[in-house]
């Protein structure tokens, strides 16, 4: 185990998008306990820093791993494919007439009920969305559409932010 591995070898974990999270949570756990800075308390400075370093990677790695967007953006740039989302924002008109249309919901939606049902159904298109980057890039191993779809899973994403942020407005 190097501070250089992939967060795949680093937990011990095949390079899927499919991961079991109740796995994943106990590699976690165990990795954490071995580099833990305060089991090194007795060996001084050195060894708590080097300690340290080890606790901020699996940290890193961790939440990395257990955020299915960000494993998936992980995973194309293992594949040599990066999300590129800054410069690459190209889109399916019908993807596009999906999101106008959501964000004319949002606008529309009159009180906290139809905002819910607003987020429960995009909840929905964003766990499909999920599946399909699964079958992507564990099947069908194409990283380059995989690419595509987690900058969609991205535009899903920050919708979903978008709706949060109104539900606290109208709670407030």
């Amino acid at each position: 185990m190097t501070l250089g591995d992939d967060d795949f070898t680093l937990f011990g974990l095949p390079r899927r998008f499919a991961l079991d999270r109740a796995e994943l949570d106990e590699r976690w756990r165990a990795l954490q306990a071995r580099v833990h800075p305060d089991r090194f308390v007795g060996e001084g400075a050195a060894a708590q820093r080097i300690a340290m370093q080890w606790a901020v990677r699996v940290n890193e790695a961790y939440q990395r791993l257990k955020d299915p967007l960000k494993r998936g953006a992980y995973l194309c740039e293992l594949r040599g494919v990066p999300i590129d989302a800054e410069n690459n924002t190209a889109m399916p008109a019908a993807f596009l007439m999906q999101q106008m249309a959501w964000r004319e919901a949002l606008a529309d939606a009159a009180g906290a009920a139809a905002v819910e049902a607003l987020d429960d159904q995009v909840a929905g298109h964003e766990r499909a969305l999920q599946a399909e980057l699964g079958r992507t890039l564990d099947e069908r191993d194409d990283a380059a559409a995989a690419a595509q779809q987690v900058r969609a899973l991205m535009f899903v994403a920050r919708f979903r932010g978008d709706i949060a942020r109104r539900l606290e407005a109208l709670d407030a």
